[in-house]
């Protein structure tokens, strides 16, 4: 994998949901507004049914991840697979462990906010309390629909690993890498993409990239084969494309897929291939996986173009025993952008993280704080009003590692812990989506090569 982009665990919906708390789960300080007036009137009867008043809380909150195929550890689509969990139910919504969201209330409104209301919470509380009443059928809102296998509409094309890989039932396994040629011959622009597993219990992540036709990236290697990533050259050639290396889409267990606004689209240029990172982490049974990405394309050229882009710190060296070690990374926009969202990286020993923006004119203001990181359940953060970024505006962030004995999920308090690709190394990446004119050049928003840079420096000087 490229130094600058990973994407690890990101467990939604597995078996918190009935094994108790995870560790580090963070409560929920400021839950969102309400949205369910039903809800709230629902709490204070005695003959609260699911078919009435818990289905549409469930199917809004909790059917993307608890349904077949999704490798939640049971199923919510009906009411007689959701009765036997009641209880769990009821145990995850009043400590606010499920769903799980991170973010403390205080800068931006998110459109993922994925929060029950206290007065959802409480309309489930009374169903388990009453003993689960089904209800009348007659009552039941319309199904949800989903495509088998996929969260997003049927893909016009599906992009699959050549054969299946084989994970065996123990040990580490370096990240595996397959080049896909697309075969397009054309640009095409995706709205919707989603990388999705065919045995979701080994798969730790996938990234999905863009190459584009004379790309050095990964240049030297055969397509259509596994293959692990070679040593850096320190002498390696520039790109003679704009984006070495475009990130695609991500996945983890019970990430959404990549859904992106009516005239908004992804690129992907003609004559790219798609070089697929897979991640395997042995479960305890030796199994297969061939993993997909399915596209869906925009049905006309879009206005704006997404990138997924990140602000990076791989430099930081945290000493042994540090309880709140700090590191900052940024990103300073080169053209006026549109900030759609933001995903915070890190490993075990992450412990917090803080979104700033510092516009042209010095003013500074928080977007996204997550106080008590879970690197179990990384989550995106989709803004519900997209902020205007103008020219020269920093992406400022801020994380804090606990490398303490006192984390329960430190390997080894001991260690010197450095960048890297497992989870016992560490990582601080600050992913965001940005979006901007579709026939702006993707150099014109990426920030300058280092000698590039130096040299405007100096210029401005």
């Amino acid at each position: 994998m490229k130094a600058i982009v990973s994407i690890l665990a990101l467990q939604l919906c597995t078996t918190a949901f009935v094994s108790g708390q995870m560790p580090g789960m963070a409560s929920h300080p400021s839950p969102p507004p309400d949205d369910s007036k039903a809800a709230s009137s629902a709490t204070h009867l005695s003959n609260v049914t699911f078919t009435k008043d818990v289905a549409p809380i469930v199917q809004q909150h909790c059917q993307t991840c608890h349904r077949p195929g999704e490798g939640t550890p049971f199923s919510m689509l009906t009411y007689e697979d959701a009765r036997p969990w009641a209880k769990a139910m009821k145990q995850m919504v009043q400590q606010r462990q499920m769903p799980p969201w991170f973010e403390d209330g205080h800068t931006e409104k998110f459109e993922n906010n994925r929060s029950l209301t206290q007065a959802q919470i409480d309309t489930i509380v009374a169903w388990v309390n009453a003993g689960a009443p089904k209800g009348d059928p007659k009552d039941l809102p319309p199904p949800r629909q989903f495509v088998e296998g996929w969260s997003i509409p049927k893909p016009d094309v599906i992009f699959q690993l050549p054969k299946p890989f084989s994970i065996p039932d123990s040990g580490i396994l370096e990240y595996q890498y397959v080049i896909l040629p697309t075969g397009f011959t054309k640009d095409k622009w995706v709205q919707f993409v989603e990388a999705a597993p065919s045995d979701r219990s080994v798969v730790h992540h996938i990234v999905a990239y863009v190459r584009r036709p004379g790309s050095n990236y990964f240049k030297d290697q055969p397509k259509g084969v596994f293959f692990e990533a070679p040593p850096s050259k320190t002498d390696k050639k520039a790109d003679p494309d704009d984006v070495p290396s475009d990130w695609l889409v991500g996945y983890a267990p019970g990430q959404p897929a990549d859904i992106f606004e009516h005239g908004q689209a992804k690129l992907i240029p003609a004559g790219s291939d798609i070089v697929l990172e897979v991640h395997y982490m042995p479960e305890g049974k030796a199994t297969t996986d061939q993993s997909s990405v399915g596209l869906v394309f925009a049905k006309e050229p879009p206005q704006e173009r997404v990138m997924t882009l990140s602000a990076v710190n791989e430099t930081f060296k945290i000493p042994p025993g540090d309880p709140n070690y700090r590191v900052d990374s940024s990103f300073t926009v080169r053209h006026d952008v549109i900030l759609l969202g933001m995903h915070p990286h890190m490993h075990t020993r992450g412990k917090d993280m803080e979104y700033r923006l510092v516009f042209p004119n010095g003013e500074s203001r928080t977007i996204l704080n997550v106080p008590h990181y879970n690197w179990h359940w990384q989550l995106w953060y989709n803004l519900a009003k997209p902020i205007t970024l103008p020219t020269g505006t920093k992406i400022e962030c801020t994380a804090h590692f606990d490398n303490s004995a006192n984390n329960p999920e430190n390997p080894d308090p001991t260690k010197t812990v450095i960048w890297g690709q497992q989870s016992f190394d560490e990582m601080m990446v600050c992913f965001f989506n940005l979006a901007f004119p579709a026939e702006l050049s993707a150099k014109e928003v990426l920030p300058l090569p280092k000698a590039d840079a130096a040299l405007a420096q100096k210029d401005q000087k």
